[in-house]
């Protein structure tokens, strides 16, 4: 079985919006911006002032399939990736690329990417406290998956991670993956009742303890409303376009309150 350690979410975004997207999920999270890296300084790093980090963004481009628009994949942090690869290949994932440096890139059975690394992290960060006296926190990745589709989606990752399935008791359209302790990003799988266009996307999503707080402040950070939604959490745009939602979830242990 694939032992998932530490789970990344990389924001891919094209030079048009790289800087508005930096300095958006910068003033979001109060995390603080990495020196560039990469061969053509395309890799940033979102930094926590205390434990590991688990947001990335990527500056992409016409070499590495990057689109006009803005983008999501995970990072899945294993002990081998070649190993972890086969595996994943084996339930069912599209081999995409195998990097002389040691990554793996795939495809889930939907098309989602990721990727398998060996970076090993293991602190995972707390809540930024801010001065409305409230916290907040990027604690999961949304995957938007038609319906066609969904039971094989949660299938996979399931089976990747070993993480168990549990469905939502209100939200039938909702099943995250219970990560282990200590993981910064959560799992979820929301089951779209629209035909999805396209492979399976993802958003990010904010867990908070005073949401029409937390979205005053996103608002004046530069976010658009979207709607704010009856069942505890708010949809907005960032200044890239890219959709994300801030939840009532509890910031601290990611479970609803």
């Amino acid at each position: 079985m694939t032992r998932v350690s530490w789970v990344t979410a990389f924001l891919d975004l094209p030079p048009a919006l790289h800087d508005a997207g930096t300095r958006f999920w910068a003033g979001v999270t109060g995390y603080a911006v990495s020196p560039a890296r990469g061969e053509d300084a395309e890799f940033t790093t979102l930094l926590p002032p205390v434990g590991n980090p688990f947001l990335k963004i990527q500056r992409t481009g016409a070499c590495d399939g990057g689109g006009t628009g803005p983008g999501l994949h995970l990072d899945l942090h294993v002990t081998s990736a070649p190993e972890s690869a086969d595996r994943a290949e084996g339930l069912g994932a599209e081999l995409v690329h195998r990097s002389e440096h040691g990554y793996v890139v795939l495809r889930s059975p939907g098309g989602f990417t990721f990727c398998l690394v060996h970076e090993q992290l293991a602190q995972r960060p707390l809540p930024t406290r801010w001065p409305q006296q409230h916290e907040s926190i990027v604690d999961q990745v949304s995957l938007d998956v038609a319906a066609d589709g969904y039971e094989a989606e949660c299938g996979f990752w399931s089976a990747l991670t070993g993480w168990p399935v549990r469905r939502s008791v209100s939200r039938p359209e909702l099943r995250h993956l219970v990560r282990p302790d200590g993981i910064p990003i959560r799992l979820l799988l929301q089951r779209l009742e629209e035909p999805a266009p396209g492979p399976v996307s993802g958003h990010l999503d904010l867990a908070c303890d005073d949401r029409p707080t937390e979205v005053a402040r996103h608002l004046a950070l530069g976010a658009s409303l979207v709607a704010d939604h009856g069942g505890g959490w708010t949809t907005l745009r960032d200044p890239t376009g890219a959709l994300y939602c801030v939840t009532d979830r509890d910031p601290r242990s990611g479970l609803g309150r």
